[in-house]
């Protein structure tokens, strides 16, 4: 599903109106009645009080009203605006409503008393909040947020930016949220998507060739998309059809990144995978191996890979690997930053780059210019501000968390790289500044490993032919999704990293028997 910007809705709204000849009317007595709808449907309670502003999104609560009193709901309509500033769908909504008769009136304040034992509808700003909000607004999320009542947000919770999910002073917290056409990016973007509760998407008439636009370039990643590119296996193949992983990863102290890197290649599907680990580290390794191969390296002895081993990999890559994973683990030193960038720039098999693979290449991102084949970054924002730092954009972690759509899109664009920038959500962004927000994962999920975890799946998605893009988007669903069902049986406080590998074939099955 497509997932829109304020700018985009409003475009694909007006569209609607003036070139196809719907009328403005239409469209909000329909958002109207999905939303009344689904008050029919979730709640017993028969009394509503709706908290409407003057703008559409206020028309849109007040057919709301009226479709309920016409059901036999006990309803009153408070409206924070006076009548001679309202906008002309919602004044004719309103002229309507009082034929009706509606109980409206205009109020500068509400109180709690106002929405106690009701359900409360937050029918006041929508998605054209541009501004922090004060004032009237203000003191009715704070009266909405203290009353013990469910709340139900027309569109958008009020207070919350639709673009970025900031949150713009102060923001109602809904328990429910009732969107129309296509939901919008704050929906999913933290901290407005702990705003929201559980969210509907209704059709209201947009056509659909507007929702589905090449010109909308966000979507969430969803089971129907990740179901179509897993594919079923025919009876007549072999290890080498599914493709073979080197994983670069590991040092001394740190050979668990490797070792769950790799496994999360062979639980996603790869047909081998082979550990290239500094030679003084081999015993360590193949004591823990089972399905996975090892390609001993030379080091120094320090337990790290070195880089006169890279004319070695090289040749491995060219000769037997259908795809490379770098960085779980590896360290950072001169000499691997040297390693690093000369595999990456030399290998002509699909790459992901992860972790130190990332901070080795930190202060020489134009490497990315001279690579031979697709490449993937699964940086967390830490990370993430290492490379914008390198390309001379000063930043920090937090600041790119907060940007995370903008940074992952910019970054990929400018750099010929598929970028996932890991979080809640976590982002994929594709060369053509195409967008996934992953819809899947858990804060159980932010435990040691569990980055390693993920880009051994998406290594095994190139290996097996997968294009980047889309092997990226689909590594980051499993991966959440693996991290849900553990969540499921186990809780969140106790998931670990190897976890997610033990439940990742019930997130392929499920994926699978869903389509």
């Amino acid at each position: 599903m497509k997932v829109v910007t304020a700018g985009e809705m409003r475009d694909i709204d007006r569209t609607t109106i003036r070139k196809l000849g719907m009328s403005s009317l239409v469209l909000m007595e329909r958002a109207g009645k999905s939303v009344a709808d689904r008050i029919v449907e979730i709640f017993d309670r028969r009394r509503v009080v709706i908290i409407s502003g003057g703008g559409n999104n206020g028309g849109d609560g007040i057919v709301t009203g009226r479709i309920l009193k016409n059901r036999g709901w006990d309803v009153r309509v408070l409206l924070l605006i006076s009548e001679d500033r309202l906008s002309p769908d919602c004044l004719s909504q309103y002229r309507l409503a009082r034929e009706m008769k509606l109980d409206i009136e205009f109020r500068k304040r509400i109180t709690e008393n106002d929405v106690r034992d009701s359900v409360i509808v937050d029918a006041m700003l929508g998605t054209g909040l541009n501004k922090p909000v004060q004032g009237t607004l203000l003191h009715a999320i704070s009266a909405i947020n203290r009353a013990p009542s469910p709340v139900v947000a027309v569109d958008i919770p009020s207070g919350v930016s639709s673009d970025d999910g900031r949150i713009m002073g102060q923001a109602v917290r809904a328990d429910y949220t009732v969107t129309f056409g296509l939901p919008k990016l704050g929906h999913f973007l933290y901290p407005g998507a702990e705003y929201r509760g559980r969210l509907f998407v209704e059709d209201i008439g947009f056509p659909e060739f507007l929702l589905e636009s090449d010109n909308l370039k966000h979507h969430l990643t969803d089971a129907a998309f990740v179901g179509g590119v897993i594919r079923k296996r025919r009876p007549h193949t072999h290890k080498g059809t599914y493709g073979h992983v080197l994983v670069l990863a590991g040092s001394r102290g740190r050979t668990g990144a490797a070792l769950l890197a790799a496994r999360g290649c062979m639980r996603a599907g790869a047909g081998a995978v082979t550990m290239g680990v500094p030679e003084s580290l081999l015993d360590v390794f193949q004591a823990r191996v089972t399905e996975e191969m090892t390609l001993p390296l030379p080091d120094d002895g320090s337990g790290t890979l070195s880089h006169s081993s890279a004319a070695r990999v090289i040749d491995f890559i060219n000769d037997s690997a259908d795809a490379v994973l770098v960085g779980p683990g590896l360290g950072v030193s001169d000499d691997l930053k040297r390693f690093v960038a000369e595999v990456v720039a030399e290998a002509g098999k699909p790459l992901l780059i992860d972790a130190d693979g990332l901070n080795c290449l930190a202060a020489d991102i134009g490497v990315f210019k001279k690579v031979k084949a697709p490449v993937v970054i699964t940086p967390h924002p830490g990370e993430m501000a290492r490379l914008l730092n390198g390309a001379g954009k000063r930043t920090t972690a937090k600041e790119t968390d907060e940007e995370r759509v903008g940074v992952a899109r910019d970054f990929a664009s400018d750099h010929g790289v598929t970028c996932v920038l890991k979080g809640a959500p976590t982002i994929t962004a594709f060369p053509d500044r195409t967008v996934f927000i992953n819809t899947t994962g858990n804060p159980g999920m932010a435990t040691a490993g569990s980055g390693d975890v993920l880009a051994g799946i998406v290594a095994a998605f190139l290996a097996q032919g997968v294009d980047a893009p889309t092997a990226a988007a689909c590594g980051v669903y499993l991966h959440g999704l693996a991290g849900d069902r553990a969540r499921d049986e186990l809780g969140e406080y106790s998931l670990i990293a190897g976890d997610l590998i033990e439940y990742l074939p019930r997130a392929f099955k499920e994926v699978v028997d869903a389509g």
